[in-house]
């Protein structure tokens, strides 16, 4: 009777399994925090704000500069023809020459030949300018004539011999005679260094006493040029060449 009872009780009862009920779900593990990733975003959030307000400050602190517009030969000078301003970010590393103190500058000297396009900087120039290994500066006097129209300081010219126009007289016919006796190149190519009084402009220039010019010739012509120079019996010629030897 027991037994009957029991099969009879457990009959009523369904043979699904027993499910959840709603409100319970499986567990799920704990999400892994990064708190070194977190941090290292942040701090590139911060370097690049930071680098972007230093270029802005920097774009902002600007000076004025002399910038060289023309070649400028070594022993040479600038001038409002060959220089011209230009805007740069400041920098103490940097021994810019600003456009402001351009007076003070040209009475300066190039130390070494300065091409043009660069940013003038203290480091080019000095009360003396120093004559490379080989070469030899020379004066000239030199009368109307005896010069191309507009030479200025860069050109490159040849120098001639030529005939003295007074004439010798008899004491010294024997040293003028053999400089007068033919036109001969003496230096084939130099360079003007300086040339006093030129217009900034690069106009002809008008003096009305002889003009001064300077030139830098090889050394072992520099003897046969200066005798010539002392006779007056120079005359120079422009020819083709590039200032910024």
């Amino acid at each position: 009777m027991k037994i009957q009872e029991r099969t009879g009780a457990g009959a009523g009862r369904s043979a699904a399994p027993a499910q959840p009920s709603v409100g319970d779900r499986l567990p799920t593990p704990p999400r892994e925090r990064k708190p070194a990733l977190a941090a290292l975003a942040v701090l590139l959030i911060l370097v690049g704000a930071l680098g972007a307000t230093m270029l802005v400050l920097q774009a902002g602190d600007r000076i004025e500069v002399v910038k060289v517009t023309q070649a400028i030969p070594a022993g040479g000078s600038v001038n409002t023809s060959n220089t011209a301003s230009v805007m740069v970010a400041k920098d103490d590393n940097i021994h810019y020459v600003e456009w402001a103190q351009l007076d003070q500058l040209k009475k300066l000297k190039a130390v070494n030949a300065i091409p043009a396009g660069v940013v003038a900087v203290g480091e080019m120039f000095g009360d003396e300018a120093g004559v490379a290994a080989g070469k030899a500066t020379v004066g000239l006097s030199l009368k109307a004539g005896q010069y191309p129209t507009g030479i200025k300081q860069g050109d490159t010219v040849a120098a001639y011999r030529v005939g003295s126009a007074t004439g010798s007289s008899d004491s010294n016919s024997n040293s003028s005679s053999s400089s007068a006796s033919s036109n001969s190149v003496i230096v084939d190519n130099a360079r003007v260094t300086y040339v006093p009084g030129a217009k900034d402009s690069g106009d002809e220039l008008v003096s009305s006493t002889n003009l001064a010019v300077t030139l830098t010739v090889d050394s072992d012509k520099a003897a046969d040029l200066a005798q010539a120079a002392s006779n007056g019996e120079v005359a120079l010629v422009q020819v083709p060449g590039n200032s910024g030897n």
